[in-house]
């Protein structure tokens, strides 16, 4: 399993939540895009991705399209995801804003998402 880097000053709602992602069966860690961005994949997809420390930190999570837009109806610290397919992802603030419990239900899903696609067997051509 890779490890973040020295220099990680990230708070702990975001310690909180990449721990949470490492809870879950099978999760794997990695920073393809540099040492503060900490990737974490299930059957080598992505699921859930945390940016850099920056004031408040942020997780983008995969999300199911409708309820995607529900939630950045319901709660200001939802976003359409920064840098990803706003379709499909997320970028949720961990400003304190969104209970805990919430967050962990939105990492779940992005999870069971990415889990059930990983698991299908790829279309021969």
């Amino acid at each position: 399993m890779a490890t973040r880097r020295s220099g990680s000053k990230k708070n702990n709602a975001v310690l909180n939540v990449e721990r949470y992602c490492l809870s879950k069966p099978g999760t794997e860690l990695a920073f393809p895009f540099g040492p503060q961005t900490a990737v974490f994949r299930v059957g080598g997809k992505m699921f859930a991705l945390t940016t850099p420390p920056r004031n408040p930190d942020r997780i983008n999570l995969k999300c199911v399209p409708m309820l995607a837009v529900h939630l950045r109806e319901q709660y200001p610290a939802v976003l359409p995801g920064y840098h990803m397919n706003k379709t499909h992802w997320n970028t949720v603030l961990l400003d304190g804003s969104i209970d805990e419990d919430e967050v962990k239900k939105m990492v779940d899903l992005s999870y069971d998402l990415v889990k059930v696609s990983s698991s299908r067997p790829k279309k021969r051509p």
